[in-house]
């Protein structure tokens, strides 16, 4: 845009410095052409004196000599380029409104030379006629261009001057530059002559400033405007699109799933003899089946599972049937992988840890054959839960009889090792041991007398040698009586083979045959508490919620899954433009 200058009249005249441009015209054999309305420019006032230029011209005239200087130092002004927009002609004219004179002036008033050349005048020195005039680059482009436009073949930009000046046309005429300037560029107009004059008043800054802030505003709103058209068209494409499109799948093409329910809990007999520890405290709890409840429902989500339903029911040819819609229909003669994914997607388990409850969804085509799949999946749960409970009661009987077995063979050892001590010595030790020492008490008596006999014979003066020799013997088979039951008990108390040795012997084989005899009794109480146990059913299956066919498609739920599919292409785009916006933020900076 171009700022309007702050005077309000200026003129402009070549005078001294600025007379390089009238100079060539005076040579020149032709009269400058006359000033016509059309050319006439709108401010006219009274002429000053030439010799008085006004300092704003003068430097005007100075800045455009300096930008000739430097344009022509940078590149020939023969091969300067073509305007490249309405904007540069603007400046073109203004530049040219500023440097032309006032068309009262005689001879230096006027840039246009005459309109056309004597005959005389060659080419060449026309051109450099036109050389001479100090005329500035971009007036020279606007030659060109016009010499363009009216399909003269000019060589340079003053060839086209030239030959623009020969066919009768002023290059630098109002008229001409409007021809070339776009129509959406809005140019100052002419007034024609008369004694009315135009007003010196021109356009109050601020209205200025408002038509442009007005002008940047619907541009603005224009970009906006554009912008939220894209903004929209994308959303259609990639959201709205999409979501009708698996609304129209859900509404009208998707199969309808008819979904059984049932609910089912592994409970554990309570023992009548009542389990001790911490074992009687879970014994009535969920804690105690809660293992037995995860492996049932481990085994119910296996493929295990899903090929004895396929075996029993026939599962992979239901979802084969052509009924079935393409994107939840299993091609002939599925795989089992295949089958398995299909078989995850339609039955569903969940196990409840806090109140021990085990949770079954199976849906299908049919209703009927919903039931059928419920009640097939219940009855393979209750016989994995016997098996488990089976080989746990098989493990238990076989432990207590294999302890039994251990508890007899034991017995029947310490029974063995007593009847061969009972075998090698006497019945009763102990008793012989006490007979000896009361034979010994006895003889030792009869000892003491004895000798309280032979002291009363040997007293006497005169004792009687018959009684005291009797005495005396009586004495010597008394001691030695003793002496042999003293090497009795003495062979009974000491040695290998001693009474006391094997006494000890005999007392350890008791007491090991009376533990083996407990051990056998607690082994012979456990086996049969075992198989009684084993005779009833620890753990069994029981059925709260019994599966029932239903008389409404539960499946597919057609408005949550259209919501659900728009939030998930509206988060895809979402992200992705926003990963755009960084990503050209991260480029751009």
């Amino acid at each position: 845009m171009t700022t309007k200058p702050k005077a309000k009249k200026f003129r402009i005249r070549r005078g001294g410095q600025g007379g390089s441009a009238a100079a060539p015209q005076a040579e020149m054999p032709e009269a400058a052409p006359a000033a016509t309305p059309e050319t006439t420019p709108v401010a006219q006032t009274a002429p000053e004196p030439a010799a008085a230029p006004s300092d704003r011209a003068s430097r005007r005239e100075a800045r455009l000599a300096r930008a000739a200087e430097r344009r022509a130092k940078i590149a020939p002004v023969e091969d300067s380029p073509m305007p490249t927009s309405p904007e540069e002609d603007m400046g073109g004219l203004n530049a040219m409104a500023d440097s032309a004179p006032a068309p009262a002036a005689a001879p230096s008033g006027t840039t246009a030379p005459p309109a056309s050349m004597p005959a005389a005048v060659s080419p060449e020195q026309a051109i450099a006629a036109i050389r001479q005039e100090g005329l500035t680059g971009r007036q020279l482009r606007m030659a060109r261009r016009l010499a363009q436009k009216h399909g003269l073949a000019a060589t340079s930009d003053y060839d086209a001057v030239r030959l623009l000046r020969e066919s009768g046309r002023d290059p630098f005429s109002t008229r001409n530059m409007l021809e070339v300037v776009s129509n959406d560029v809005q140019l100052p107009q002419t007034r024609p002559q008369g004694n009315t004059m135009p007003s010196t008043e021109m356009a109050s800054p601020a209205s200025t400033r408002e038509r442009e802030i007005g002008d940047i505003q619907k541009d603005i709103a224009k970009r906006r405007r554009r912008k939220t058209f894209l903004m929209f068209s994308r959303l259609l494409a990639f959201v709205a699109l999409p979501t009708l499109l698996a609304g129209y799948y859900y509404y009208s093409v998707a199969t309808p799933m008819y979904s059984t329910k049932s609910e089912f809990l592994i409970i554990q007999s309570e023992s009548s003899g009542g389990a001790g520890g911490l074992g009687g405290l879970f014994s009535g709890t969920q804690m105690a089946t809660n293992q037995d409840s995860i492996a049932t429902q481990s085994y119910l989500q296996s493929k295990d599972a899903m090929l004895r339903l396929d075996a029993d029911e026939g599962f992979k040819s239901v979802f084969s049937d052509q009924s079935v819609d393409p994107l939840q229909r299993l091609e002939e003669n599925p795989s089992n992988e295949a089958a398995y994914s299909v078989y995850k997607k339609f039955v569903k388990i969940g196990y409840d840890p806090t109140e021990g409850v085990i949770r079954m969804e199976v849906a299908s085509p049919d209703p009927a054959i919903s039931q059928r799949y419920a009640q097939a999946l219940i009855t393979y749960a209750e016989e994995r839960v016997d098996e488990l409970s089976q080989r746990k009661r098989e493990d238990q009987v076989k432990d207590a009889r294999r302890s039994l077995e251990q508890a007899k063979a034991d017995r029947r050892a310490a029974q063995t090792t007593l009847v061969d001590l009972q075998e090698g010595t006497v019945l009763d030790p102990e008793g012989l041991i006490a007979s000896l020492r009361q034979q010994i008490s006895t003889y030792e008596l009869e000892l003491q007398e004895k000798q309280l006999e032979l002291t009363q014979l040997l007293d006497n003066a005169r004792p009687n040698q018959a009684r005291v020799d009797g005495a005396r013997g009586s004495i010597r088979r008394l001691e030695g009586v003793l002496q042999g039951l003293q090497e009795r008990m003495t062979a009974a108390r000491g040695g290998e083979d001693s009474l006391a040795r094997q006494n000890s012997q005999i007392q350890i084989a008791l007491a090991d045959l009376a533990t083996a005899d407990l051990i056998m009794q607690s082994a012979l109480q456990t086996l049969k508490q075992t198989e009684l146990e084993a005779s009833r059913q620890v753990r069994y299956l029981t059925t709260s919620v019994a599966p029932v066919a239903s008389e409404d498609p539960s499946y597919p739920r057609k408005f949550e899954n259209t919501i659900l599919a728009f939030l998930v292409f509206s988060g895809i785009y979402l992200m992705i433009s926003l990963t755009g916006s960084i990503l050209r933020e991260q480029v751009s900076s």
